[in-house]
């Protein structure tokens, strides 16, 4: 696959809780290499969206593709597709009797079957990109809220993703520390990987996005560059969002 061909694809895309329509014939397609950041206010979809992508929630019509294979199809190896599509939450899910390194090195270890040794060493590597080198045998609970989502990105990592998933990672943070998740973020952008970025931080769409999509009431309604999006909205509804936030 070549940088900018289609990797990730909603196409058509419904989704119901009960009688309620959360997402309606959703399509789009997310490049290799590009940083697709989501927005739109709450109750929008957008993390519904996110959560379809890697089978924690299931549709009820139309079809989702990772490298032309189909994610939703009911026999898909959910397991394997897991593999493939990273997801780092709001809240950090990390293990409180692990290490940060041990915590990045679990899954690698136990799903892939790596060796402890090349696991530990890849561990180390990560954290190093998440600015933790000196962390790596501390535990959760002597972490800061942005250390510890810092880890929870090179678990995620860890599994060697052909996509990263983030749902509002940065929401339950202090605002002191939003700014160097954002940073690892972007170095992980820059690195190369395809990202989709649900927020409702308008400085990560602004820094990572190479495209902002905008979701209200479970539809995309506007598309664009960044620069144009928020400079130049060409929806009512871009603009009604933006100015309850900037």
């Amino acid at each position: 696959m070549n940088r900018g061909d289609t990797l990730l694809e909603f196409d058509g895309v419904d989704k119901y809780f009960g009688d309620t329509h959360v997402l309606k014939d959703i399509t789009l397609d997310v490049s290799d290499g590009e940083v697709c950041v989501v927005v739109g206010p709450s109750g929008s979809g957008k993390s519904t969206l996110l959560r379809c992508a890697n089978r924690l929630e299931e549709i009820q019509a139309g079809a989702i593709r990772l490298d032309g294979r189909s994610v939703s199809d009911p026999d898909a190896d959910i397991n394997r597709l897991r593999q493939r599509i990273g997801m780092v939450f709001q809240s950090f899910n990390l293990f409180p009797h692990k290490t940060a390194l041990e915590n990045v090195t679990l899954a690698p270890r136990k799903v892939k079957g790596i060796d402890p040794e090349t696991a530990r060493e890849r561990g180390l590597e990560l954290l190093e990109e998440v600015g933790l080198s000196d962390q790596a045998e501390s535990y959760p609970n002597q972490l800061s809220g942005g250390q510890q989502q810092r880890v929870a990105i090179a678990r995620a990592l860890a599994m060697d993703p052909r996509v990263m998933l983030f749902d509002e990672v940065t929401s339950a943070l202090d605002p002191e520390l939003v700014g160097e998740v954002l940073g690892v973020m972007r170095g992980v952008a820059d690195d190369g990987m395809t990202m989709m970025v649900v927020t409702h931080e308008m400085g990560c769409a602004r820094e990572v996005a190479d495209r902002v999509v905008v979701m209200d009431e479970g539809r995309i309604v506007e598309t664009g560059a960044p620069t144009a999006f928020f400079e130049n909205t060409d929806t009512d509804r871009g603009a009604q969002f933006l100015s309850k936030l900037l």
